[in-house]
């Protein structure tokens, strides 16, 4: 007896088969499509949105993960702009990566094909089911998509959406398929689907990933958590540093590129806490080790205190440190060197992002030479670590692995290679 997706993994297979010998122009021509009916769907979909937003308020769910899911008119603007930007960028499809001639006049070439069937396994925000869809599809992929029940409405709406496009195209609809069910055996068949699926990509929390990599009998393109970090050194400019944990941390918190842990140099502890206490009160917790809190109470007993009234501080735990947070929580301590930040980072980092804060040349190149993450920053936010910001369009992911693909994950991560050899008759001694 077949397995429930096994249907759907047939279809996927020949629809593949198909897309990957699609030029640019047919596949451009059924992402625009697709955009113009996700824009005339855009009712449809909203009302399904909302009906998920309804069902996770109802549910608990805390509001930095709602945001996650919520869908609104310039979300949907948003989306929209993200197929356009990938259906502008060059198809990566038959690009030749690499060309030479053997001493025996063998021509190699290395040439980009399609990575095959992928599935994605994704939390609760919607907007991935079109931005892995896009880039999939231009990638000459086919893909499944198995979405959080927490979005299970919006995704079904969009996956509609996405279908009735394709069609109006000229495009390969079955190239896109919802696993919606419901049912937590789909993730289980899925990571099972050996022969069936060339790779499975996890996206969420620590959990689903753990759960994805230690079961899947699948190639697996992990994509990490972010417990990312910002450093300030002694050399920071005090107003930036301050805009930049402020953006990193609230802009939008439950996402893996905020910044959950502040490391502050002992020389400039005192002058950063009061500053960034006062931005981010009624804002952000803030869990401190006895240094950064110390220059916390010094502070509000002086008059330039006083705006220090109302911030939540609380006393940081060594499982703080290893905390992706996903919240408005930040911890915070303090450091007595650029090697003890590195150090730290290397510790308790995921390898996703991130910063230093200095203007100091010397411990900015250090910082970004030895720290071990996927993406690595110098006096910027690290909510920049996305695909979309990088000019991707859309992003599958941000990979914290170190083969095939790593960082933000566009159309270069579902292709791989082929080794085209052409010769006149030579055979191996």
């Amino acid at each position: 007896m077949k397995n429930s997706l096994d249907h759907i993994f047939d279809s996927l297979k020949s629809a593949q088969a198909k897309l990957a010998l699609e030029n640019r122009n047919a596949k451009d021509r059924a992402l625009k499509a697709v955009m113009t009916a996700i824009k005339s769907e855009s009712r449809a979909i909203l009302s399904a949105n909302a009906l998920d937003v309804e069902k996770a308020r109802l549910g608990g769910m805390k509001e930095a993960l709602v945001d996650r899911l919520v869908l609104n008119d310039k979300r949907l603007k948003d989306i929209i702009a993200g197929i356009d930007t990938v259906v502008r960028l060059d198809d990566p499809v038959g690009r030749v990566k690499a060309g030479w001639v053997l001493p025996n006049g063998l021509l190699v070439e290395q040439v980009a094909v399609p990575l095959g069937i992928a599935a994605i396994i994704y939390e609760s925000r919607p907007n991935v089911t079109v931005d892995a869809f896009c880039l999939a599809y231009k990638a000459g992929c086919s893909i499944l998509l198995r979405g959080s029940s927490a979005a299970l409405e919006s995704n079904r709406a969009l996956v509609a959406a996405i279908k009735l496009g394709l069609d109006r195209g000229g495009g390969l609809s079955d190239a896109v398929a919802l696993a919606d069910s419901g049912n937590r055996d789909d993730v289980d068949e899925i990571l099972n689907a050996r022969g069936k699926l060339d790779v499975v990509l996890p996206r969420g929390g620590r959990e689903l990933i753990r759960r994805v990599v230690d079961n899947a009998r699948v190639p697996v393109i992990e994509t990490g958590e972010g417990n990312c970090h910002i450093y300030v050194e002694p050399s920071a400019d005090l107003s930036d540093a301050v805009n930049i944990i402020e953006n990193a941390k609230i802009q939008k918190p439950g996402v893996c590129n905020a910044v959950e842990t502040l490391l502050v140099h002992r020389g400039i502890v005192a002058e950063l806490m009061p500053a960034l206490a006062a931005r981010l009160a009624g804002k952000v917790e803030l869990r401190c080790d006895a240094d950064a809190k110390a220059a916390l109470k010094m502070a509000g007993n002086s008059p330039q205190g006083q705006a220090l009234k109302e911030p939540v501080i609380k006393d940081a735990t060594e499982s703080d440190w290893e905390t992706e947070f996903l919240d408005y929580i930040l911890a915070v301590k303090t450091v007595d060197s650029l090697d003890e930040a590195i150090d730290h980072i290397n510790r308790y980092g995921t390898k996703h992002s991130e910063a230093i804060l200095t203007a100091d040349l010397l411990a900015a190149q250090k910082f970004q030479n030895r720290v071990d993450a996927a993406c690595v920053y110098v006096n910027a936010s690290i909510r920049f670590t996305d695909g979309g910001e990088f000019g991707f369009g859309a992003e599958l992911g941000i990979s914290t692995q170190k083969f095939h693909s790593r960082g933000p994950m566009g159309l270069e991560a579902l292709t791989t290679i082929k080794y085209r050899v052409s010769g006149n008759g030579q055979t191996r001694p």
